[in-house]
Parts: structure tokens; C-alpha cells; sequence
């Protein structure tokens, strides 16, 4: 985990990290490590964006366009829940090429 975590950054879900929405709140769970990890439904959909589109740009453009929200507290709360994410081994960062 030694790569910053920015803006331009792209991630990647490691190998053995799984997801599964329940009403509408997703909730994560690393396989290797037994790390349980639940998200609001706003986590949820930046969690489908992280998917999408890896690049963190394209999620916070995206998050921009669907929410009433100005975008420097948006980034900040998105690299906030993404830095939790790594720590807990739930995403990484990429090479920003297509999985």
C-alpha cells in the first residue's frame, strides 16, 4: 500500500473480495482476511462506480452529475471511504489498465 491515493488514481478489487447487495446497502467481504465491511447506499453506488469505471476522476464526475454536492467535500468524502477500503484490503490500487 505504499502507491497515494488521489484523484487519478485507478483501483482494482483484489482477488477474493466479495460483494453482495442487501436492500439496497452493499456489503463487502474480504475472503482472505474475514474483513466485513457494509456501505449506505451512497457507499453502495460509488462502490458500482468503482467498478465501472476504476478511475477515482470518473467517479467523482459521475457522483457530481447524480448529487446535489459541491465537489471539494465530494472528493474529500470519496477519498475518505476509499482509503478506508484499502485499508481494510478491499480495493487497491491499479495500474489503470482494464482488469
Amino acid at each position: 500500500m505504499s502507491d497515494a491515493l488521489s484523484l487519478t488514481s485507478h483501483l482494482r478489487v483484489p482477488e477474493g473480495v466479495l460483494s453482495h447487495n442487501l436492500q439496497g446497502e452493499e456489503v463487502i467481504l474480504n475472503l482472505n482476511t474475514g474483513v466485513y465491511f457494509g456501505l449506505d447506499p451512497i457507499g453502495t453506488r460509488i462502490w458500482h462506480l468503482i467498478h465501472e469505471h476504476q478511475s477515482l476522476r470518473k467517479v467523482l464526475d459521475r457522483l457530481l452529475e447524480e448529487y446535489a454536492v459541491a465537489e471539494v467535500p465530494c472528493a474529500q468524502d470519496l477519498l475518505d471511504l476509499v482509503a478506508r477500503m484499502r485499508k481494510k484490503g478491499l480495493v487497491d490500487i491499479g495500474d489503470g489498465t482494464a482488469p
